[in-house]
């Protein structure tokens, strides 16, 4: 018998994501007959308390999405049980391991990286590490490369490389694996997909929301730590990496490795002109007042909530395209987006003014919070004008396979593809460890230069798109950020 182990499995990601990722799993028919659900964590609590709990936050969030089922909630109760445990004693982890049996085993760590050395470990001692186990790690796992290290050479202590599963929950994403499908399924996108005919990319991971009651956690990492160093340089990667010769895993991941080691270091000396840090002040977020960070901590603090950077890959692909990415909490919206950005004809036929000004193609890749990918071209406006009119076009190019009109299907919580992947054990979409390595390799050195040229964040309002400074690292180039409400 097959088990699924979720190591704080009373815990808001448990809850939030991923007993509501295996509702839908089981309503559609996806999980393996037999599996087993074991939710285990420090709270003394009985299996039946704690079903109870997890069939109160699985019905809300089925509801709200409209699958509800009792049926299938039976079936997933079924598999339920639950254990309170010390994940750090290997003694405590005994009983768990008997309820697991000899069948393959899946854990998830959704606890505080700063517990994996401990945990592994003692898991190892009680046999929950075997050859037909595989492990789950939450990013971002340490805090920088040396604490990266630190942990996972305790992992890499008790488990393969190939039995474990460094989850980025971006990469579950629809749209995400679509980008894949987009570029290496279609000949009319990969030969335009190089410094010849695109002049620039931007990365944009929007927070209406703020730091709140997480700024213990926020204070240690900010924004560079928890957000770019992970989701965004994986977005990256999927944008910027060469074709690979097919779709296993360790092909992939060879090519997001490439574009990592790619990455032109940011040096003290540069880091005033591509790097921008920034602070939300008090302001206005969603129409109601919003404090600023410092008063939210209840001090001040140099952590810096918003960053963009400009990132230059050395390769022959790229070289001349800049990259640019954001990453904020209190902007004006809720945004997560990659815009592919061609550069202009090189020479127009049409006069400007009436006939309308030609603008540059743009492939606009949106993740949140609606997924869909959409191409802006250049049309001639419908009518009898003896002279030729043009106006941009945006065609959407995720319409569904049920065609235009039809309802669109349920958006999947990305958790659900990855969990699937991890306990069929296929880790195309995780992070293997050199690709980590190099991430943090290279966020350690803009911190670096930060700490050295006593790079203090720069203030912006709550609602507003960052500091000035963020808008000025393109505008220098030419280039403006693809924000709405311009």
């Amino acid at each position: 018998m097959a088990a699924l182990i979720l190591f704080g499995g009373g815990g808001d990601l448990a809850m939030r994501m991923l007993l509501p990722s295996l509702y839908f799993l089981d309503h559609d028919g996806l999980l393996p007959d037999g599996l087993k659900i074991i939710g285990a964590a420090r709270s003394e609590e009985s299996a039946e308390e704690y079903v109870a709990k997890v069939h109160e936050a699985v019905k809300a969030r089925a509801e709200a999405d409209g699958g509800w089922s009792e049926i299938s909630w039976a079936r997933m109760k079924a598999r339920l049980d639950y254990l309170a445990v010390d994940a750090t004693d290997p003694a405590s982890l005994a009983p768990l391991k008997a309820k697991c049996g000899d069948g393959e085993v899946t854990s998830f760590l959704a606890v505080s990286p700063s517990l994996y050395g401990r945990i592994v470990t003692a898991m190892k001692a009680a046999g929950l590490a075997e050859k037909n186990c595989r492990i789950v790690l939450e990013k971002p796992v340490g805090r920088d490369l040396e604490s990266f290290l630190e942990i996972d050479d305790a992992v890499a202590h008790a488990f393969d490389e190939r039995q474990v599963f460094r989850i980025d929950h971006y990469l579950g994403k629809e749209t995400v694996q679509n980008l894949i499908a987009l570029r290496f399924g279609n000949t009319i996108f990969e030969p335009l997909w190089n410094n010849l005919t695109v002049d620039h990319v931007q990365i944009t991971v929007g927070e209406t929301v703020g730091v709140g009651d997480r700024w213990p956690y926020y204070d240690e990492y900010g924004a560079l730590r928890d957000m770019l160093q992970n989701h965004m340089l994986q977005l990256l990667c999927l944008v910027a990496m060469e074709p690979p010769s097919d779709l296993d895993p360790d092909s992939v991941r060879n090519e997001k490795v490439k574009v990592l080691r790619s990455l032109r270091p940011i040096t003290l000396e540069e880091a005033e002109r591509v790097t921008v840090r920034g602070q939300y002040v008090a302001g206005t977020s969603e129409g109601k007042p919003a404090k600023g960070y410092d008063e939210e901590r209840g001090q001040a603090s140099d952590t810096e909530t918003f960053v963009a950077i400009r990132a230059d890959i050395d390769n022959w692909r790229w070289a001349g395209v800049p990259f640019f990415m954001r990453t904020g909490k209190r902007l004006p919206e809720k945004r997560t987006e990659i815009v592919i950005q061609f550069k202009p004809v090189p020479h127009s036929i049409f006069d400007h003014g009436d006939r309308g000004a030609i603008e540059a193609n743009r492939l606009v890749i949106e993740l949140q919070p609606e997924e869909d990918i959409s191409l802006s071209v250049m049309n001639k406006k419908p009518g009898l004008d003896q002279r030729m009119q043009l106006q941009p076009i945006k065609m959407s190019l995720s319409w569904g396979v049920n065609g235009k009109d039809a309802a669109p299907p349920r958006r999947r919580i990305a958790y659900e593809r990855l969990l699937l992947d991890a306990m069929h054990g296929d880790s195309t979409l995780f992070v293997r460890r050199d690709e980590a390595e190099q991430a943090w390799k290279w966020v350690d050195e803009v911190s670096e230069a930060w700490s050295g040229a006593s790079f203090k964040p720069l203030d912006y309002v709550a609602g507003t798109w960052g500091p000035e400074a963020a808008d000025l690292l393109l505008s220098r180039t030419g280039r403006k950020w693809n924000t709405r409400d311009e």
